[in-house]
């Protein structure tokens, strides 16, 4: 893809990104840059990662949206803001709003996980749970702007949030000057759009990579078509970056600075995400994790040096326990299985003797002795077995052959 000098485009511009630096001074961190041996030795090239999930409120979206309330006028803060979001941009809003003494209020869907509802209101915010989607409640965070004054604060299709998540672009060039791949996820496009102004018009070199998940990735058939697109129904675990439109703003500069956009699968993004936990000890939801879910897919296919994004960390514990088993599974350590067995005294025991022997830890059982397609003296077992990868569940799968029993498909 073609791009032309960052700083010749209309609405944000590499002196409105240090600006949005120098106001962020003493607000956000300057997150951590950590090294990756694992991917590193996997891509052929040395893999860094910007630490985003360890910026204050989870995320990078404070700067933003510090950046964008600070620069209204007293009487736009007077009539306060308003926002909608079911977790980083409300949390984001939130603190901002706090630091900068606006009152905020904050629609969330009513399905929105109680720790990103609490820590919305920790960090100031009155929240109103609204709708089941994200459509419904922005619709109700706008309304609830016209009938009121508060200025609604957008989560990406707005300069100056832009610009605020360009800081994130600079703080990659001063601590990784050798860069020459950037991969960041994207939901509308804010940050891929700040980092891509930020960092094209120091260095033009540097190849930014976006990534979106499979099943909401309007940005492939935006792009083709030359304007933003809405795919109908955005489905994905990453919900930071799940994202039906993408917004106007940063279409624009991500259409002209951006080099490439990919996809990730679920698949892709459970084996990121415990790859983070397991060899990085970092926390990432899924949004922050599909840079790394790009780097799996097609780890040959990068230019190193690369910084990869881990834009947020706040991922809700049940869900977290859901992505942990499904990266599990995916990565071949976690195997279920059903069978049939006599129901008699002491079948149980026999199966699990086989298992043990196999080294198998099961983590849990399941009996069925109601169904019709069972015989008399039948019983169906079902087995979540947690085993070492993907050539230790042949084994298992051999083993239970060998002891006589049918592994049903």
């Amino acid at each position: 893809m073609s791009y032309s000098t960052a700083d010749s485009l209309p609405g944000v511009t590499l002196d409105d990104v240090r600006g949005a630096q120098k106001m962020l001074t003493g607000i956000s961190r300057v997150t951590a840059m950590e090294g990756s041996r694992h991917l590193s030795q996997l891509v052929g090239a040395p893999v860094h990662f910007k630490c985003e999930n360890l910026q204050r409120t989870g995320s990078f979206k404070l700067r933003g949206a510090y950046v964008r309330i600070a620069g209204l006028l007293p009487e736009q803060r007077a009539a306060g803001v308003v926002a909608a979001s079911a977790g980083n941009h409300a949390q984001g809003v939130a603190l901002a709003s706090s630091l900068l003494g606006v009152r905020s209020t904050v629609f969330m869907p009513k399905g929105a996980p109680l720790p990103k509802i609490s820590a919305t209101e920790e960090y100031g915010a009155e929240v109103r749970l609204h709708g089941t989607v994200v459509d419904e409640t922005l619709a109700a965070a706008q309304e609830y702007a016209a009938g009121t004054g508060a200025v609604f604060i957008h989560p990406f299709d707005h300069p100056d949030i832009i610009a605020g998540q360009g800081t994130v672009g600079l703080e990659i060039l001063d601590q990784c000057p050798e860069v020459r791949t950037i991969v960041v996820g994207i939901g509308g496009g804010g940050l891929a759009a700040g980092i891509a102004v930020a960092v094209k018009s120091v260095r033009p070199d540097v190849r930014i990579i976006g990534v979106q998940a499979e099943g909401a990735a309007a940005y492939p058939p935006s792009l083709a078509a030359g304007r933003p697109m809405a795919v109908t129904n955005p489905a994905t675990m990453a919900d930071g970056i799940r994202v039906g439109r993408p917004g106007d703003v940063p279409f624009e500069i991500v259409a002209d600075l951006v080099d490439e956009v990919r996809t990730v699968s679920e698949y892709n993004l459970s084996s990121a995400l415990l790859l983070c936990l397991e060899r990085a000890k970092l926390v990432v939801e899924p949004a922050g994790a599909s840079p790394v879910a790009a780097l799996l897919r097609e780890p040959g296919s990068f230019e190193g040096p690369v910084v990869a994004v881990l834009s947020g960390g706040n991922v809700d514990p049940l869900l977290m326990q859901r992505i942990l088993r499904h990266g599990m599974a995916a990565g071949g350590r976690y195997l279920q299985v059903r069978l049939r067995l006599t129901d008699r005294p002491g079948a149980l025991a026999t199966l699990l003797g086989v298992l043990s022997a196999a080294d198998a830890n099961v983590l849990d059982v399941s009996h069925v002795r109601t169904d019709p397609r069972l015989g008399l003296t039948e019983v169906e077992v079902e087995l979540h077995l947690e085993t070492r990868g993907p050539a230790h569940c042949v084994e298992v799968g051999n083993a239970l052959r060998e002891a006589g029993y049918t592994v049903i498909d």
